[in-house]
This record gives C-alpha cells, structure tokens and sequence, in this order.
C-alpha cells in the first residue's frame, strides 16, 4: 500500500491538505470501501417508498463502492426495515422490484422470508440438520430515520443520533411534512472526479464569488458562516437584503437573521440543502476513484418559493462545480502537487472533512 497514512494537523492554521494521492490511488479507494463507507450512514430514500404495509423497495447502497443489494419494508405492524436483499440459501436477489408483499419469496428455490427478515419455511430441507438458525435469518441493516429521509449504514461506527442530532434540533421545526417529493426534478450527475474532490468543494463557500456569478448575487458572502460537529458540517448562508429567506419562529435560534439556506454535510456522503421551498438532497456515489455520481433529489414544500434566491438554477451551479471539480482532478494528478495550506476563515468544513477521512482510513 506504500505510504498511506497521513496527517491532518487539528490547528488548521499550521495543517496541510489531504495527500494528492488520496484521489487518484485505486488501492486507497478499495481501502475505503470497508473503513469509510461499510462503517458510515447514507441516504435510502424517503418514508413514501414504503409507505403502508407490505410495501417493499429494493436498491443498492452506493454502487460501484459497496455494491451492496438492500430492501426497505414495512412489515404488518407498519414497522420500517432495512434488511439485506440476498437469499442466505445460495445469494440469489430475492426482490427484483418495488411492490407489495405479505411474504418475501426467493424465486430461485422458493425460500420465503417475513418482511422483517426472519426466514419463514424452505422446501426440500426436511434432512437438513440444526435447520433453520439465525442464521437463515435475511441481516438486518442499521436504519435512521430524520423527519421523512431514512439513512442506513452495514457497521456503524457511530450511533445515527450522533450524525443527525445536530440537523435534528436546529431544522425540526420546518414543515418536513408537507414535502413533496419531485421525480421530475431530480437528476443525475455524472462528475470525472474523486468523491472526496466533490466534497471539498461542497464544504466551503470560498469559491461562490469566484464559480458562482448568479448565487453570489443572493448571499452575503460576508456573513456566510460554518459550524462544525463531530460527524457533519453546516453552512449557513445569509440573504442578501431583498431576497428570499426563511421565516423563522421567535424560539428559532436564527430568529431575526435573513437565512436563506442551511446546506448540512453528513460525513461521508450525504447532504440536505434547506432553501424557503423544501429540500434538495445530493446523495454522493464513488462510483470508481476519479468518477462520481451526484444525484439532486428536489422535496417540496411551497412551490412559488422555487424559482428564486439561494435555491434556484440549482442545475446551473451544480455545472458550474462540476467544471471546478474537474480541473482539480486534472490537477492533483501533476508531479509537482503534493499538498495545499487551508484558509482558517474559509475552510473550516474541508479541514474538518479531511481529519475525519484521515480517522476513518487509520482505524
């Protein structure tokens, strides 16, 4: 593996960036399939996927990084669950597709599962010894729930608490449940960059007057600040006289400041962008060490609110980072680049980012 290790100074004012390496090295991106994502929380999906009982959905958690086949179910006591989605008889994909189920049936040999997981019955196995155990169980999958978004994670390295507690008791009194999910609106992204690159730049609004001509005319980039917390960022950005922002209640912490957006990182790949008219979620895939998915999955709650401020030409701006994102991979591929020096002002989430990086890949 070579010289993997690193350090990221805790005083940002005396740290260096991550390694060049660190996104472009293909042995560094299989190492943090196992110590980074298996042991971190990511976006599922929302809570109208498995609405009433029986309902079942299946996907993938982070394709191309964990490849790893899921369910979502709401069992019969309107109970959710995220149980793996592969037969513990031989590893065939017991569910295909979304759908409405009393039981889970394996199509291959015909092996039934409740919707929680527990196997049910199996043919043809009357001989077999100490049948069934636990272990003909389907696993289940750690699975948190904030507001209508479920987030999962295979070996959580921290408790779900840990990482949504902060979003939770700054942004619970928004109207979460008046959102409306848009499948119209969301798209994909396909970046030629590292993940981690992308991250980089979502964390800091250093760039915004120098990538972002139209979003830097509805911020204050003065006033634009960043919070830190043990496993998440928020920026909060500020509205410039005239345009849209919340309206806050007097018991809001930011009662009397004119936001007009909460983006929340969530280490390591999720973030919720809170605008006046709902919730834009950007879900991160790795899909190989200098290739990324980003998917923009608008919710929302008033419509009229859309077209403007810090929450509209979202497609523009994210073109505009995509662009960026894309010379640095260029970039931090040179001989002559090793490592950069952080602005204490501007780049506190990216120094936060990288110490938690350089944690998870030592441990």
């Amino acid at each position: 593996m070579g010289d993997l290790f690193f350090d990221i100074d805790p005083d940002i004012r005396v740290a260096r960036t991550l390694p060049a390496r660190i996104y472009s090295d293909p042995e560094i991106f299989q190492l943090q399939r196992d110590r980074v994502f298996a042991r971190t929380w990511h976006y599922a999906g929302h809570d109208d996927l498995v609405k009433v009982a029986g309902q079942v959905y299946p996907f993938t958690l982070l394709p191309g990084a964990l490849d790893e086949p899921l369910l979502l179910t709401r069992d019969q006591k309107d109970q959710v669950h995220c149980i793996s989605n592969v037969c513990t008889h031989r590893g065939t994909v017991v569910v295909d597709g979304p759908g409405h189920e009393q039981q889970l049936r394996c199509r291959y040999h015909g092996r039934r599962f409740a919707l929680d997981g527990r196997f049910h019955s199996m043919p043809e196995f009357e001989g077999t010894a100490n049948f069934p155990s636990q272990s003909d169980d389907l696993p289940s999958v750690s699975l948190g729930t904030w507001t209508r978004f479920l987030m999962v994670s295979l070996a959580p390295a921290m408790r779900f608490e840990e990482i949504a507690g902060p979003m939770r008791s700054r942004l619970d009194a928004l109207p979460f449940r008046e959102l409306a999910f848009d499948p119209a609106g969301a798209r994909d992204y396909l970046v030629n960059a590292n993940w981690a690159l992308y991250l980089d730049n979502y964390l800091e609004g250093f760039h915004i007057p120098y990538v972002h001509s139209s979003l830097a005319t509805t911020l204050d980039y003065g006033e634009y600040t960043v919070e830190l917390d043990r496993f998440s960022v928020l920026q909060v950005g500020v509205a410039k006289p005239g345009e849209p922002a919340f309206a806050l209640p007097r018991t809001h912490p930011d009662h009397g400041r004119a936001i007009a957006a909460y983006y929340y990182w969530l280490f390591p790949t999720t973030m919720f962008n809170v605008y006046p008219w709902g919730v834009s979620v950007n879900v991160v895939a790795p899909l190989a060490v200098d290739r990324t998915r980003v998917s923009f999955l608008p919710f929302v709650w008033d419509a009229s609110k859309r077209d403007a401020g810090a929450g509209a030409g979202l497609d523009r701006v994210e073109r505009e980072d995509e662009a960026v994102v894309e010379s640095v991979q260029r970039g931090v591929r040179s001989r002559l680049y090793d490592r950069g020096r952080y602005s204490p002002a501007r780049e506190g989430g990216v120094h936060h980012f990288h110490r938690l990086l350089a944690e998870f890949l030592a441990s």
